[in-house]
């Protein structure tokens, strides 16, 4: 079997998954709480509300646990990348691992994108895309991001110039 790829994101890509994922997770709670707290005010059902709404809580607090402070490191681990002169070689995944090889000759497009959080935290992401797919890279800070988004492109132009 191929070696892993060599390279790693940059590690303030662990803060960012971090912020995210507790953004969503709180989100999804005070919906959550929301609903119960209006379920109380329907007779007979009150009782209920304040066992279920500590439930939710505890599970609040255990997802904010298991997203927030394991995963991100595994997560860091498990993603990597390389570019050679052929193609762009991504591996991804803590249970279901993945692997892509992205030939430079099916490449259609590469971008840098920045969303609020990984400009908070001077990180951009690399996209490629092939008619098939769309394979990004997250976490890289600007200069590498850009720098691998130039290089992928100018390789995916050598490739179709080489056919």
């Amino acid at each position: 079997m191929k070696p892993l790829p060599v390279n790693q994101l940059d590690p303030r890509v662990k803060n960012v998954w971090r912020l995210n994922d507790a953004i969503w997770i709180t989100v999804i709670m005070l919906v959550v709480a929301g609903t119960l707290f209006g379920l109380t005010l329907v007779p007979g059902v009150a009782e209920w509300m304040g066992l279920m709404l500590g439930i939710s809580v505890v599970v609040w607090v255990v997802l904010l646990l298991i997203w927030v402070v394991i995963l991100p490191p595994i997560r860091f681990v498990r993603w990597r990348y390389e570019i050679s002169p052929e193609y762009l070689d991504i591996a991804k995944g803590i249970v279901w691992r993945k692997r892509y090889i992205i030939p430079f000759i099916r490449v259609q497009n590469t971008d840098t994108r920045q969303g609020p959080l990984l400009r908070l935290f001077g990180l951009a992401s690399v996209t490629v895309s092939t008619a098939a797919h769309r394979h990004e890279i997250p976490g890289l800070d600007v200069a590498s991001a850009e720098d691998l988004r130039d290089r992928a492109a100018e390789l995916a132009r050598l490739a179709r110039e080489d056919v």
